[in-house]
């Protein structure tokens, strides 16, 4: 396969691949209770499940290795502990999480089918798909992707040009944290890093293509799978916003549900069901074989290793995914506010130059973000107002994300600090 076909095979299996379950039913709610300030929630949604993740897919362009090498300047034991967190919480929650809504939007509205069942069922296919990897991006990059922007590019282009009431006022204080707060439920950030490696390995099986060949592709894929899903992310946002002045709804599944209906009529659902089976799938399908890779990797290139990994983490799937979708976003946040800034830094860091990322520079800046997440994470667990004072002791404390300015003035400093040093000695 040419360069450029390869490219944008890999785009669209990027696309997919980052297009789960959290993509779907999120952005449509959050444009609805937005109402008239969706602009703001865009920007917001785009900062955190756009921008974040296509920079890890730069990063791993740039490495052209694994997670632990996205970590790796801060010190080889760090790396691992956070590889390890990452793939635990990606493969207990968001693989989890595209079963769950696979069945309450695609299975249980049609279908006299137990959860279990379904579950049982989608991860064999998942399963079946991660021990045939060498597939991958061709299958989702040629065949599934395509049908799941065509579905998506109907239910958003026909509902845009429909005659509804005038918006609402929007129900956010502050729309645009409100977006980038909401753009972490897509893990997304988390699913860079996961899938970036995913992609590495597959270029490197292939055995086609060389260094700075992989790299330009991988750098120009995450380039149009990032306009993609901002076109699309936008798309949805604007839909939510457009018919929030005529539809009264209470949850996340309701609203997409409707909206399909809405906008293709009956023959809607049967589309939305293939849309939320195809967008779902693909995505358990990237996360469970990062893990297997993961551990195939730790464990001396183990093939044995990758399988038993694979077979774990479906079977992993089968079991969380009998949980209500609400629950486990939920669940999710308490993680999610610790390891998505730590996260965000890390990306940001591997793809700024090599001067301004020294390990002084990792080390520091990764610190001061854990010590300031930590208000955060223990929001979500302690009794609602307990760490009031602290949290506005700190600029943005109270938006959760208090760890960005001290993160930044760190950064600063130690680059400064550095330049310093550097002038000194060459005198």
């Amino acid at each position: 396969m040419s360069p450029t076909k390869q490219t944008f095979v890999t785009a669209f299996a990027l696309f997919s691949l980052f297009f789960g379950a959290g993509n779907l039913i999120l952005p449509p709610f959050l444009g609805y209770n937005a109402g008239d300030a969706w602009f703001w929630v865009i920007l917001g949604f785009a900062i955190s499940a756009v921008i974040i993740p296509i920079l890890a897919i730069y990063g791993h362009a740039r490495l052209q290795g694994t997670m632990l090498d996205f970590a790796n300047k801060v010190s080889p034991a760090f790396a691992m502990v956070y590889a390890i967190a990452v793939y635990i919480i990606s493969i207990s929650l968001p693989s989890p999480r595209t079963a769950s809504v696979t069945y309450e939007m695609a299975i249980q509205p049609y279908f006299s089918m137990s959860s279990l069942t379904l579950s049982f069922i989608y991860f064999a296919l998942v399963l079946v798909f991660v021990l045939n990897r060498t597939k991958i991006l061709s299958i989702i990059g040629k065949f599934l992707t395509p049908l799941i922007i065509l579905i998506l590019l109907l239910i958003i282009g026909i509902g845009l040009f429909a005659d509804v009431e005038p918006i609402r006022k929007t129900i956010f204080e502050s729309p645009l944290t409100e977006g980038i707060l909401e753009g972490y439920q897509t893990f997304d950030a988390i699913g860079g890093v996961v899938v970036g490696g995913v992609i590495v390995i597959s270029f490197a099986l292939q055995g086609t293509y060389r260094y700075e060949e992989r790299r330009k592709m991988m750098g120009k894929a995450g380039l149009y799978a990032g306009l993609g899903l901002l076109f699309i992310y936008g798309g949805l946002i604007a839909l939510g916003s457009y018919y929030s002045g005529t539809l009264q709804i209470d949850n996340r599944t309701e609203l997409l549900t409707l909206l399909s209906t809405r906008t293709l009529g009956d023959i809607g659902t049967a589309f939305l069901a293939v849309l939320v089976a195809l967008a779902c799938f693909t995505t358990a399908v990237g996360i469970v074989t990062g893990t297997a890779d993961f551990v195939k990797g730790v464990l001396g290139n183990s093939q044995k290793a990758y399988v038993v990994t694979g077979v774990l983490g479906c079977a992993l799937g089968v079991v969380i995914g009998q949980f209500d979708v609400h629950y486990i976003i939920d669940v999710a946040l308490p993680a999610l506010m610790f390891i998505y800034p730590i996260t965000i830094v890390l990306i940001l860091l591997n793809v700024l130059p090599e001067r301004l990322r020294s390990k002084r520079v990792f080390r520091g800046v990764v610190l001061i973000t854990f010590l300031f997440s930590i208000p955060d994470f223990l929001g979500f667990l302690l009794p609602e107002g307990s760490l009031k004072s602290i949290k506005d002791a700190i600029p943005l404390g109270n938006e959760h994300m208090g760890w960005i300015l001290p993160a930044l003035i760190v950064f600063i400093l130690l680059n400064l600090l550095g330049s310093g040093k550097n002038l000194q000695s060459e005198s």
